[in-house]
């Protein structure tokens, strides 16, 4: 939800990003209402939204949100699995993203950056 990234509570950097948001970038809310579940209402509409515009793939990091969008049969990727791709196509440095992204309020257990950082080096 776009409420989430303007909250005095999100970083900064976000907040600024979202209110001088590029032209390019189009926010779009599910017709259908959020999805009955007992998920926040950011996870909830991003999956009530993929689903009904059919989206390839829903970017979801939260637990919880990534069953649920798995149960309803859509795809789902992680920050993470994004970042390692971008790098992977010389788009950005891994290590740095995740370092920079550390530095917000986003959160991630040492167990799964490890899993992650331990398939990278496959």
């Amino acid at each position: 939800m776009l409420e989430e990234l303007k909250h005095p509570l999100a970083p900064g950097l976000v907040r600024n990003w979202v209110g001088n948001a590029p032209q390019w970038v189009e926010v779009l809310r599910p017709n259908t209402g959020l999805v009955q579940t007992q998920l926040d209402p950011g996870e909830s509409e991003a999956i009530a939204l993929a689903t009904e515009v059919h989206a390839d793939v829903l970017l979801i990091d939260e637990q919880a949100g990534r069953q649920e969008a798995t149960r309803r049969g859509l795809k789902v990727a992680g920050t993470l699995s994004v970042l390692d791709e971008a790098e992977q196509a010389g788009l950005a440095d891994f290590n740095e993203a995740v370092a920079e992204l550390q530095k917000t309020s986003f959160r991630v257990s040492q167990a799964v950056l490890s899993e992650i950082t331990k398939k990278r080096s496959r």
